[in-house]
């Protein structure tokens, strides 16, 4: 028997791509998708895209109703702004549903953190201590076990999976570090503001969020746990003219000096034993060789993040790059992996 899955807020980037994964998986039946400017239409005359499907001829968007929701579905994704995705994550929690929240709500384990970053108390602190962050490279088994997970932005993913394992291995250290980050504009999200349409964005690079963007919170408390000790980073996004992707350029300072030819090999020798332990055999985490590099078309429409590293002998640090698509491993695909996991099923069913 499939798991039943329902979409609150699918009429977005990333509740579409909810939607179209979910409509293939082989271990679940999409039972219900909410939008309220969408609400009665069939999910095939709202993305067109997915009218060769039965069930998106069938089934019709509905206004949210957690009470409604909890009967018809057993797992529920949020693809909500934060603080609303908490109102309906506390009623969904109580009636016994499994929940994975792709807003910030659930992401920090502060609370004083979550309101230095998205000005507002934290509208469900009592979860808190239940979700589970899911980036399941790192928290895989504490993944298995939750009923609560917050899937990581996209920023922060194409960050922390190329920095946590050097910070665990001791091979950089803690202190700063620089992130430049470039995305395409459909990390905004779907909506109407004059910064986001194509004139704005076409033929235009720019920097935003300087000097602290919201995401920079779960970043920092991720590197501070795999490091053992606060961790600040220097972190700029830039708007890109494509539709959708990330790629990342890491600056880091190894903890060991490399001034000599033979000192820089013999770190190359640990920095690749490292990401090999922990990424080797990893289905979405792509070690790339030689002299290739991180290239978001090699990304796109996959739940991959591609990484690769350079020690740069004159300045004496090590870069570290990631491509990825920020709408799937940086939003929905890697939501459904934390989900396969939870669920029991294959880490890559329907992916």
């Amino acid at each position: 028997m499939k798991q039943r899955a329902a979409i609150i807020g699918a009429s977005g980037y990333s509740g579409e791509e909810l939607v179209r994964i979910l409509l293939n998986h082989p271990h679940v039946g999409l039972a219900a998708v909410t939008s309220r400017q969408n609400a009665g239409q069939a999910l095939s005359q709202v993305f067109p895209r997915f009218a060769s499907h039965p069930t998106a001829r069938t089934l019709r968007f509905s206004d949210p109703d957690a009470a409604a929701l909890a009967g018809k579905a057993d797992v529920v994704f949020l693809a909500l702004p934060h603080g609303l995705a908490a109102e309906y994550a506390v009623p969904l929690m109580a009636a016994g549903c499994i929940v994975i929240d792709l807003s910030a709500d659930f992401r920090l384990h502060s609370t004083a953190t979550y309101r230095e970053f998205y000005g507002q108390d934290h509208p469900a602190p009592q979860l808190l201590s239940q979700a589970v962050y899911g980036l399941p490279e790192v928290h895989r088994e504490q993944i298995r076990k939750s009923r609560l997970i917050a899937a990581p932005g996209c920023y922060p993913t194409s960050i922390l999976l190329p920095v946590i394992p050097l910070l665990r291995a001791g091979l950089v250290r803690s202190t700063g570090i620089i992130a430049d980050s470039l995305s395409g504009v459909s990390g905004a999200g779907r909506k109407a503001e004059a910064d986001y349409l194509f004139c704005e964005c076409n033929e235009s690079v720019r920097p935003y969020g300087v000097p602290k963007h919201r995401h920079l919170s779960e970043i920092e408390e991720q590197l501070a746990l795999a490091a053992g000790v606060p961790v600040t980073i220097q972190f700029t996004p830039h708007l890109i003219p494509v539709n959708r992707g990330i790629l990342t350029t890491l600056y880091l300072a190894p903890t060991d000096s490399f001034s000599s030819p033979e000192e820089a090999a013999a770190l190359g020798v640990r920095i690749t034993a490292c990401y090999a332990a922990a990424y080797g055999t990893e289905p979405f985490v792509r070690l790339l060789e030689g002299r290739a590099l991180p290239d978001t078309k090699n990304v796109v429409g996959t739940n991959i993040l591609e990484l690769a590293w350079r020690l740069d002998s004159r300045t004496g640090r090590l870069i570290v790059m990631s491509a990825e698509d920020n709408l799937i491993k940086g939003a929905s695909g890697q939501a459904v992996q934390s989900m396969n996991l939870l669920c029991g099923f294959p880490e890559t069913a329907g992916l």
